[in-house]
């Protein structure tokens, strides 16, 4: 290399002289610019080298992380089902309710001065659940039975009569057949005790009335005490202390039902049938009801009534199911979803299994697996597969319910790989 290339060149000229071509005495070389430049120019490719060393070892620790690209792939949930799927001819929707439900109400008209329940009260037939004021009626019934007592003394006295009337009549005819005494005085006695006959006949009818009036006043004091007409469960209560309760609601602010109960063994499901598919339906048929308020919970059920006519309006014909299998958290008016099956359903049937759709199943070294996407990367897991639920396949072993697997998983998928759902 030349040595003076590169150099700076430094020329001192005096003032207003003039050099010539031949005159390079005064010409001299900067030999320390010379060597600063030589020395800048020998660090450039270390300081690239160095640049290019830490890009490079940035991308390599970007790699490592982020393991490179990310894939789109379609994803579904690992779910739970039932067998029934596969044995279900129709499914339908109703609510529940109960066969026997009363509004309960009071014959008589009054204030209510005692009430003994309240929503979800248990009651027992016959029990007292209410009273109305009484105290008048309570009188009253008091009233006919002193009139009772009176009727049956006076009954007796009558009774006394009579067998003094017959003993003198006896008598008067022992006499009369001796000839002691006249046929008159006969005649008298035996007047007397035909008399104490109708006298006895007489108190007898009036005990019978007295006893009458005093079963009305026993009936109308038992009127004002609302009892239950079953064993049940107070639903809903319409009237509270001190408000007036009437038999038809007719005055103003008056109530008509106190409470209204329902019997809860008798609770079944009404569900809405197209009549276009009645045929599917029939009496004894096994059925599978869930409830929206028991969404884990499947009870067997059969159809006990189908009602014989058809809703116009809707071009549907009611159903009713009975509860098989029983729970003490079935409410009335609760909703329900009801299969009804093609036939019944043995124990190891009814319970809930977990499934996956077949989508998600691949074929990976010699053995069926899934991927599931844990932490926005793909984890392939082995997989058991048992029958065909539906539209959906068993899982014996290998992914749990709430999972989220991949779709159709591409031939270059692999484990560890970054993924991400595809938008919708």
């Amino acid at each position: 290399m030349n040595p003076l290339q590169g150099a700076r060149i430094q020329v001192e000229l005096p003032r207003n002289a003039v050099v010539a071509n031949e005159d390079l005495s005064r010409l001299k070389i900067d030999r320390n610019g010379a060597a600063g430049g030589m020395a800048s120019r020998g660090k450039q490719p270390r300081l690239i080298v160095t640049l290019g060393a830490t890009a490079a070892l940035i991308l390599l620790v970007v790699f490592y992380f982020y393991g490179g690209a990310t894939m789109e792939v379609e994803s579904a949930t690992v779910a739970t089902a039932y067998p029934s799927q596969s044995f279900t001819l129709l499914n339908a929707t109703g609510y529940v309710v109960a066969q026997r439900k009363a509004a309960v109400a009071s014959k008589a008209t009054g204030r209510v001065e005692w009430l003994g329940v309240t929503e979800g009260s248990r009651v027992a037939e016959h029990e007292v659940i209410a009273r109305l004021e009484n105290a008048d009626v309570s009188a009253t019934m008091a009233q006919a039975a002193a009139n009772v007592k009176v009727a049956k003394a006076n009954l007796q006295q009558g009774q006394a009569e009579l067998i003094d009337a017959q003993a003198a009549f006896n008598r008067s005819g022992d006499l009369l057949a001796k000839d002691f005494i006249s046929q008159s005085a006969h005649d008298m006695a035996a007047a007397r005790y035909h008399k104490a006959q109708a006298a006895v006949r007489g108190y007898e009818a009036s005990v019978g009335v007295a006893e009458a009036n005093h079963r009305a006043a026993r009936i109308a004091v038992e009127q004002t005490l609302i009892r239950a007409p079953f064993d049940g469960v107070v639903l809903t209560k319409s009237a509270n202390v001190g408000d007036v309760v009437t038999p038809f609601s007719s005055a103003l602010d008056a109530k008509g039902a106190v409470v209204t109960m329902a019997d809860m063994d008798t609770l079944e499901v009404e569900a809405d049938v197209s009549e276009s598919n009645l045929p599917r339906v029939k009496l004894e048929q096994p059925s599978e009801i869930q409830l929206d308020a028991l969404p884990d919970v499947r009870l067997r059920g059969v159809v006990q009534r189908i009602v014989p006519t058809v809703d116009r309006a809707k071009a549907t014909v009611m159903v009713k199911i009975r509860f098989v299998d029983r729970d003490p958290r079935i409410l009335p008016e609760m909703s329900a979803k009801i299969a009804f099956l093609e036939k019944e359903m043995t124990a190891g049937q009814r319970s809930a299994r977990t499934v996956v759709q077949p989508d998600a199943i691949t074929h990976r070294n010699g053995k069926n697996v899934v991927f599931i996407m844990k932490n926005e990367k793909a984890v392939e897991t082995p997989i058991e597969t048992g029958e065909k639920i539906g539209d959906m396949v068993e899982v014996l072993k290998g992914p749990k319910a709430g999972d989220k697997v991949i779709l159709r998983p591409v031939d270059g998928l692999d484990n560890g790989d970054r993924v991400k759902a595809a938008a919708k």
